[in-house]
This record gives structure tokens, C-alpha cells and sequence, in this order.
């Protein structure tokens, strides 16, 4: 590693990790999740201004690598570029796919396949220095499967449909806003409806043990894998790292689902800030 002060940032769309290294010094850093398929220029540059707790006039920033979800275009990764060489007057800038940031951090320079489980979901193959296969990823709309926003809307349907038994009804209106008009209003008419359901993955998380859950952690895990990871070419040749919270906190349905389709099962990680910042040291 050279002397170069390195800010490394991994966004999600609902929060983004940020490391400041130099000298082998690591200054770490939150703001919320800076997504440039929701968020216009202004927008993102006033999040460095209101929530990156950085002093710019005693910091010199080499270069930036700034990783994130919705980076997935051409016009997309030029915005993240322009707005953090706006803030930051740094001419050094990369941006990356989100799914590049989970690649990297858990195969390093190895082959293997990285599978990103948080607010949304994103899989691929990566040979060691690129991505090359990967399925298509369709947004929290017609896809994430196994992510946040998918087991939002699985518990959502469960609700307003009224599968859920007394014991989750209740604990559902005790935790939130539970009227049908609110539930849609938030989906269909304010900003954000990824976050929004998103939100809801947490009750499944909390309520661990209760069948229902279970089903819906297994279902939606399951469209994971059929729909995505079991139609990967090296799927039984290579180890598949998981990336994200839900990846993380549902690490025993993964570890089982893997044994199910004789899958060999690589590392399962919340956040994939720290390989990356061991995957730029070197």
C-alpha cells in the first residue's frame, strides 16, 4: 500500500459505509444509502454536506472508490462521478456496481460467485479480477429475490390478505402502521417504496421460530436460488459468498438451502466494507 489517502465508500440503498485510509489509518463514517437510480444531483451532494462528518480542509483525498446499489448504467456511474468530484474536488474517481463491491470483498482475486442479500438482491460470477455471467437483477418491483424488499412484501401480503394467525396479527399492529390505505399510499405514492418494504424484512427477522416465518424466509431464499444462483454454469464447482444483512442474519436457511442443492457454501458477511478495504491495501 502506497501513502495515498483512499476514501472507500459501499452504499446500499438504505445506508452507505465510508472508510477513510491513510497511513494505515482507518477513519470510518455513515450516511444514508446514496442511490443515483432514486436520487437527482442536488440531492446527493446535500447528503455529503449534511451527513459525511468529514473535514475536507484538513484531509487531502487521493482518489475514491464509491461502490453502491443502482450504479448500473453508464449514466448512473458518470452521476455518482461528477457529484463526489463536485464535493470532494478530487479528480481520482471510480464508481462501481454494488454487486462488484460484494465480488471483491469476498473472493478477493479468486474465482467465485457473490451474491449480495440486503435491502435488494444481485448475484454474479466473478473470475478474479471481473464480473463475467450474471443474472439479471429486476429491482424490488419484479425481483430482489430473497432481499429485504422481497420478504417486505411477502409479510405485507401475508398481512393485508390476513394469513397471519392471531400471535403475528398482533405483533404486526403493534410495530406498525397497519391500515391498507397507508400501507398503499406509502408503496404507490411517496418516495422511496424500496425502503418502505424493506423495513418490514425486519419483522421477519425478530420473529424467527414462528412457522409462518419461517415459510416466508424459505420461499423467498428459495426463489433466490432457483431463479438465479442454480443457473450459473460453475455453480457446483465454485464456492458462493453471501453479502448484507439478511444474508447474515439468515445465515442458517442459507447454510441449508446450499447443503439442499450441494452448493459449497463460501463466506457469509453483513458488510463488505472491510474487504474491500483489504482488497485496496494490496
Amino acid at each position: 500500500m502506497t501513502n495515498k489517502t483512499i476514501l472507500i465508500a459501499e452504499s446500499g440503498s438504505t445506508k452507505t459505509d465510508w472508510c477513510l485510509l491513510s497511513n494505515e489509518k482507518k477513519k470510518m463514517l455513515k450516511t444514508q444509502g446514496i442511490n443515483p437510480f432514486f436520487l437527482l444531483e442536488n440531492e446527493i451532494i446535500s447528503i455529503f454536506q449534511q451527513e459525511l462528518k468529514l473535514d475536507l480542509k484538513k484531509v487531502k483525498i487521493d482518489e475514491i472508490h464509491f461502490y453502491g446499489a443502482g450504479i448500473n448504467s453508464e449514466d448512473k456511474k458518470k452521476l455518482i462521478e461528477k457529484c463526489l468530484k463536485i464535493y470532494f474536488g478530487v479528480k481520482k474517481v471510480y464508481s462501481y456496481s454494488d454487486i462488484l463491491a460484494a465480488a471483491r470483498s469476498t473472493c478477493q482475486h479468486q474465482k467465485g460467485i457473490a451474491c449480495i442479500l440486503g435491502t435488494g438482491s444481485n448475484t454474479c460470477y466473478f473470475d478474479g479480477k471481473k464480473i463475467g455471467f450474471k443474472t439479471k437483477s429486476l429491482g424490488y418491483v419484479l425481483g430482489d429475490e430473497g432481499g429485504g424488499t422481497h420478504l417486505g412484501r411477502k409479510v405485507l401480503q401475508y398481512y393485508l390478505h390476513e394469513i397471519f394467525d392471531q400471535e403475528l396479527k398482533h405483533k404486526f399492529e403493534t410495530q406498525f402502521e397497519s391500515s391498507s390505505e397507508s400501507i398503499l399510499e406509502n408503496l404507490y405514492r411517496k418516495p422511496f417504496p424500496n425502503r418502505y418494504l424493506a423495513q418490514f424484512a425486519n419483522f421477519v427477522l425478530v420473529n424467527r421460530g414462528h412457522y409462518m416465518i419461517e415459510n416466508i424466509a424459505e420461499d423467498c431464499l428459495n426463489d433466490l436460488f432457483i431463479n438465479h444462483l442454480l443457473r450459473y454454469p460453475q455453480i457446483h464447482k465454485l464456492p458462493v459468498h453471501f453479502t448484507g444483512s439478511v444474508a447474515f442474519h439468515l445465515k442458517d436457511i442459507v447454510k441449508n438451502m446450499c447443503e439442499q442443492y450441494e452448493i459449497k457454501l463460501g463466506t457469509i458477511i453483513q458488510k463488505p466494507l472491510s474487504g474491500l478495504v483489504a482488497f485496496h491495501s494490496k
